[in-house]
């Protein structure tokens, strides 16, 4: 019955150990030179928050509107009254003049031809997604900390991009000097 309680006493404060929300122990160094280098807390004296202008990314907004167009591509008179304007000037000239008349009746059936089709044009209605730039201002955010720290009776300080609460787990390296 005592070894059950002295068990189930060890197991209490293993739980309870975990329960603090430090992180797990660092793992062994690698051999080599990174063998100089272990682990430690310290303990963290002050935090201050350091604060910057967030530069906002250039943004749309954007919504649909309702737009009127007038169609404006004759190509399809101009060609078929070019054509039809070429064959009928080319029944009518004798020799070179017949030349003449092919090219002088295709620009004139070209232009009947884009005149015809301009008048049978529809407006019609369309949405178009139109798109404007949007400003915000400027807003101050945290970009880090300042953290006053001691580690074995020394104090130092260190720029951090979070807040580490009240112990700070610091990476301890010995060198020679010289």
């Amino acid at each position: 019955m005592s070894r059950f309680f002295i068990a189930s006493l060890l197991l209490g404060f293993a739980v309870a150990a975990n329960a603090q929300g430090y992180p797990p122990p660092p793992p062994p160094p690698p051999p080599g030179p990174a063998a100089n280098v272990h682990y430690g807390w310290a303990e963290v004296l002050r935090v201050d928050p350091v604060y910057g202008v967030a530069a906002q990314p250039p943004q749309q907004q954007c919504y649909p509107q309702t737009v009127t167009r007038q169609d404006d591509n004759h190509t399809g008179g101009t060609v078929l009254g070019a054509i039809v304007g070429g064959v009928l000037g080319s029944t009518l000239g004798h020799g070179r003049g017949r030349t003449a008349t092919t090219v002088a009746g295709a620009v004139a059936g070209g232009a009947i031809g884009n005149r015809v089709s301009a008048a049978h044009d529809q407006p019609y209605t369309t949405q178009e997604t139109v798109c404007q730039p949007v400003a915000y201002a400027p807003q101050q955010q945290i970009i880090g900390y300042d953290v006053e720290y001691r580690y074995r009776g020394d104090v130092y300080m260190s720029r951090l991009p979070y807040d580490p609460g009240e112990r700070l787990r610091v990476r301890i390296t010995v060198a020679p000097a010289d």
